[in-house]
């Protein structure tokens, strides 16, 4: 045999041997594969979403289809039938996306109305600082014709108007399609509105009348459920401070729209915003208060005790009183995943099996993904379930062990336990969402722990069960004799959260985590969660893999928003500098955020440190990389700054004075392509816009 086939031949054999171990590895965690389900179907989601273009419906169909009668067809060979199991869930959850936006398609508005008398019925209402903000549904527009007005506009009514869930509205409003994202890969408020039937967003120019048409809208019983919600937050409001019973109303509810704005941030900034969302802590406290409340009045009369089987008629009050609270909180994304786990666990009771914990995960992940697939994409479902799948993985790994300490343990061992088990929690959750709260905010909370360990408690044992009976006693009128001791724990949280976020470096701000960054953290630590055994511990190679990736990401030099009225640059210390601090400040915010600033900075003549830097009445010139930057405003400027070699930014539109230079951008360019990003090197300028990122998809402006 020649070398050269001596050398294939090792090659080859090496090759089976790594088929041979992976396929032995795979047989060992062949109980675990139920698990990646959800991993897969959500996988053909995220490629739904991340394409430029929306491909024909029959693609994906034609597609779920093949996979699918070819795993059906396969016998005998496990991997492979199982190869094919997993390509039918990604396309799966690929057909399920696409359908799932043209089924909820509605028209949305192709430009700004200055001025029209908007007529709805009112659906939801947020009570918030700066006025009433209120969702119509079913609305007339004047001058717009039926087939082109929205399903949905969102208006924010001036400050002193006073509304009703279900009244019907007339109000004279300024009306604009949803806001593109504020530069490219940033947040996609056009998507969501898309997803939520929202064509159109605005504000009112004038005071509400009750409108003098009967039109039409949602049906009866959304809106007694939206009134009923609405009653009981401005009733809990009304009995307390405005603080705590903004805070109350947010708990048992669900309504945080009348919470001052520095106390959500002072919750942020000490890690304890979680307790502001109804999720499973919530949902899981009124469940167990009800099973075991409801079980041990029905085992105080023997005679029910031996013959009905209390504990299950416990499970099915349980279960109802849960979803009533789903209904109450507004079905939020972390609350129909505590309500599901909640379900199939005490389904388990009434059929006598005990839940699996992480396929209950993979379960409740599957049902929220089927129902709305887009909901993968936001921060809620991805840190909800990143949290949950953390913790069920970890105290599954310490089951054993936890169980060994406590076995004949007296009350002080078990205090201790459960003040260990709340810094692990803190710790793992921790972890897990503040890895991806890197991605969508650009923060972390060095402290969190400690303020977890101080109102984490308060909140489970005395808030909540505060809130349960206020809710309770809420039809008798007695309301306040459990929301006063209620504010009494509220308090104390927000003292916490204002201490611990008044401490120096309590928050931390670093440029947000890339996409590829978080598919290979999520990837790695599913890995590191779902598999058994040593093998498991191979998904740290994706976390910090992940990790690696934010230091090596070129930051953009130049920012300009889509209608050209701010700007920012990149200065000589490598933060950025905006040209104005009035305007657009939204913006501004978002492009602070995930450039990993805490405060926006806006550029000042004179600094020496905005040297690259220099403007007069007309624009500005910015000097980086051996380039001339022009920022024109005014059409004055093309004189001095239409050179060859220059790249132009202009907010007004560029005639041909500027066509000869290395690259334009004007007015134009901006309208039809959104916010651009601009990176300036040696030897190359990289552009990128809104629409280019996005690509064209239903959710997507279309402008000529």
């Amino acid at each position: 045999m020649s070398t050269l086939g001596a050398s294939n031949f090792k090659r080859i054999a090496a090759w089976r041997a790594l088929v041979a171990r992976a396929e032995t590895l795979a047989a060992a965690q062949r109980d675990r594969w139920p698990l990646w389900t959800p991993v897969l179907f959500g996988t053909g989601i995220a490629i739904y979403f991340s394409l430029r273009f929306e491909p024909s419906l029959w693609w994906a169909a034609g597609a779920f289809s093949g996979f699918l009668g070819a795993a059906w067809l396969i016998r005998g060979a496990v991997f492979a039938r199982a190869a094919f199991i997993a390509l039918t869930l990604v396309a799966g959850g690929f057909f399920v996306a696409q359908q799932h936006t043209h089924w909820v398609a509605a028209p949305v508005l192709e430009k700004p109305i200055r001025a029209a008398l908007v007529t709805g019925q009112v659906i939801q209402l947020e009570r918030g600082l700066k006025g009433p903000r209120v969702v119509l549904d079913k609305p007339t527009v004047r001058r717009l014709a039926p087939e082109a007005t929205p399903d949905r506009i969102r208006l924010r009514l001036r400050r002193g108007d006073t509304v009703g869930v279900g009244e019907r509205i007339a109000v004279l409003a300024r009306l604009s399609p949803p806001p593109a994202p504020a530069m490219p890969g940033a947040y996609d408020f056009q998507r969501r509105a898309w997803f939520a039937r929202l064509g159109g967003v605005g504000f009112a120019l004038g005071h509400v009348k009750p409108a003098d048409d009967i039109g039409s809208g949602v049906g009866t019983a959304a809106i007694k459920l939206a009134k009923l919600r609405q009653a009981m937050a401005d009733r809990i409001r009304g009995s307390l401070p405005a603080e705590s019973g903004a805070i109350a109303a947010a708990l048992i509810v669900g309504d945080r729209s009348a919470i001052p704005e520095e106390t959500v941030q002072a919750l942020r900034d000490a890690g304890l915003a979680h307790l502001l969302a109804i999720s499973g802590l919530h949902l899981g406290l009124v469940a167990t208060i009800l099973f075991f409340g409801v079980r041990l009045v029905l085992a105080i009369f023997e005679p029910v005790a031996l013959r009905l089987p209390i504990k299950k008629i416990a499970a099915i009050a349980a279960l109802a009183g849960a979803f009533i609270y789903l209904l109450l909180a507004g079905a939020t994304v972390p609350t129909q995943r505590a309500f599901i786990m909640t379900g199939i666990v005490l389904f388990a009771v009434l059929v006598d099996r005990t839940a699996l914990s992480l396929r209950l995960v993979a379960w409740a992940a599957m049902i929220v993904l089927a129902l709305a697939p887009d909901v993968l994409l936001s921060a809620s479902f991805q840190m909800s379930f990143a949290a949950v799948v953390a913790l069920v993985a970890v105290y599954e790994a310490l089951r054993e062990p936890m169980r060994d300490w406590l076995r004949g343990s007296g009350p002080g061992r078990r205090l201790a336990f459960y003040f260990i088990g709340v810094a692990i929690s803190t710790i793992v959750a921790g972890a897990a969402t503040g890895l991806i709260a890197l991605h969508h905010f650009g923060r972390i909370t060095q402290f969190g722990l400690v303020a977890n360990l101080a109102a984490v408690p308060i909140a489970s044992f005395w808030i909540m069960p505060w809130g349960v009976l206020a809710a309770a006693l809420m039809p008798f009128g007695l309301e306040e004799f459990a929301l006063v001791p209620m504010a009494w724990g509220i308090e104390w949280v927000v003292f916490v959260a204002r201490t611990v976020a008044g401490w120096p470096g309590a928050v931390a701000a670093i440029p947000v985590l890339p996409q590829a960054g978080l598919v290979a953290i999520a990837l790695g630590g599913l890995w590191l969660c779902l598999w058994q055994g040593r093998v498991r511990l191979l998904g740290c190679l994706g976390i910090v893999s992940g990790l690696i990736i934010i230091p090596l990401t070129d930051r953009p030099d130049i920012l300009v928003t889509g209608n050209g009225k701010l700007m920012a640059v990149r200065l000589a210390d490598g933060t950025l500098g905006l040209t104005s601090g009035k305007t657009e400040r939204f913006a501004a915010k978002i492009w602070m955020e995930r450039d990993g600033q805490l405060e926006p900075r806006v550029w000042e003549a004179g600094s020496s440190v905005a040297a690259p830097l220099s403007c007069d009445r007309l624009g500005c010139v910015y000097r980086r990389a051996g380039r001339h930057i022009a920022l024109i405003k005014d059409a004055r400027a093309f004189a001095d700054d239409c050179n060859a070699d220059w790249i132009v930014v202009s907010t007004v539109p560029v005639r041909r004075a500027c066509r000869g230079t290395a690259r334009t951008i004007d007015r134009f360019d901006l309208w039809r392509q959104g916010a651009h990003a601009i990176w300036i090197g040696q030897d190359a300028v990289t552009v990128k816009s809104v629409r280019a990122v996005r690509g064209d998809r239903p959710w997507t402006a279309r402008r000529p």
